[in-house]
């Protein structure tokens, strides 16, 4: 069936090759985003990651678990995280959409997309962090154009209505950021899996392997979509309205007024030794070191063992031991924009909802050579 799908619907035909397997019932061709390879099943499966599944009272957020019901209109939007619990719950609602938004850095030599084929929560399409982007940007994964975050967004059969729950394979890393993406875009229902697929299979609670034809057609449709936008052609229909909020979200002018006029606070959230420029950055042509007047919380400390979000005086107490202000405006940088989403996330919980993201961070000011940097030793 899936293969009939396909053949009547496919967008992507330059990225797609299907054939059949021994066993009749695999198609195996390029993934639309990464153009790296993976495998499609006609039909999906659940798998129980764990039999018995056990209960803790931290694992809970601050969010009711007991709701039976989910309505995206009055689901509270003070708590950035949903527990697993939560979203167990809740998983079945028609105006809930889940994102798997894995993604991870070069050096952990990991596949997003093939991970998302070996287990993925049930239902769950997946968001590519480095696909949905500028595509006229040499850096990675810059913020896309609001035309297309909204044909990307509308090509995977979410709508302003929709709550959408994100989460990635780490427990709390790249999830943040697509977050981020959809507040910048002006929608507010979108919170973030609190420990990830990590937690989630934890608790036992059951995972799928493979993805259903309307994941696999889907997937393809966003494809073609920013692709399209990108060449300059139409794409249809729009389902997805944006509402575009520049106040967060910062480019490099925006971080070189700062230096001299301070309005923000300036939180970097690589590793400290990357901050004092004391190791190579992990990029070549970049520079070590940090911007003028910044100052470093490495976003490991907004995250607990289980890389769920700290309690909200947990996080609190780390800022003002780095001089942070809540009452004073802050944007938050990193390598390339993903961790200082966490950032984001963590001053989001504390009741910080405008918190500007610098898009481009260190790969975009570390590469230029005009740009001041300080180290440990300066």
């Amino acid at each position: 069936m899936a293969s009939t799908l396909l053949s009547k619907t496919l967008l992507v035909n330059r990225f797609v090759h299907s054939f059949s397997s021994p066993s009749g019932n695999t198609q195996i061709f390029t993934s639309v985003f990464s153009k790296k390879l993976f495998q499609f099943q006609a039909n999906s499966t659940n798998v129980a990651y764990n039999p018995t599944r056990r209960f803790s009272s931290f694992m809970a957020s601050s969010v009711s678990t007991h709701r039976a019901q989910f309505s995206s209109k009055s689901f509270t939007t003070d708590d950035p995280v949903v527990s697993p619990d939560w979203l167990h719950s809740n998983l079945k609602q028609p105006d809930l959409k889940v994102l798997d938004a894995s993604w991870y850095m070069p050096d952990e030599q990991r596949n997003p997309i093939q991970e998302y084929q070996v287990a993925h929560i049930p239902g769950a399409l997946f968001f590519d962090v480095d696909g949905v982007s500028d595509r006229t940007s040499k850096l990675p994964h810059m913020l896309p154009s609001e035309e297309a975050f909204a044909a990307v967004v509308s090509a995977l059969g979410i709508d302003n209505k929709d709550g959408v729950v994100v989460y990635d394979g780490k427990g709390l890393f790249s999830a943040a950021r697509v977050w981020w993406m959809f507040r910048v875009f002006g929608h507010d229902r979108i919170w973030v899996l609190d420990g990830g697929l990590p937690k989630w299979r934890t608790l036992g609670y059951d995972v799928e392997s493979s993805a259903s034809g309307d994941a696999i057609l889907k997937a393809t449709a966003a494809s073609e979509a920013i692709e399209r936008i990108y060449q300059g052609l139409a794409v249809g229909p729009i389902t997805f309205e944006t509402k575009f909020q520049p106040h967060l979200v910062w480019d490099l002018e925006k971080i070189q007024e700062n230096i001299a006029g301070r309005t923000h606070q300036h939180i970097d959230a690589r590793s400290k030794a990357r901050f004092d420029g004391t190791v190579p950055e992990p990029r070549k042509g970049i520079r070590s070191g940090h911007v003028p007047g910044s100052k470093c919380i490495p976003f490991a400390q907004m995250l607990d063992s289980s890389q769920s979000l700290l309690p909200a005086d947990q996080l609190k107490k780390r800022f003002e031991q780095e001089g942070i202000s809540l009452d004073s405006p802050v944007v938050t940088s990193c390598g390339t924009g993903v961790t200082a989403c966490i950032l984001a996330l963590g001053l989001h919980r504390l009741g910080k909802q405008d918190v500007a993201v610098y898009d481009g961070s260190w790969s975009e000011w570390g590469a230029h050579s005009d740009t001041p940097v300080d180290t440990a030793t300066s």
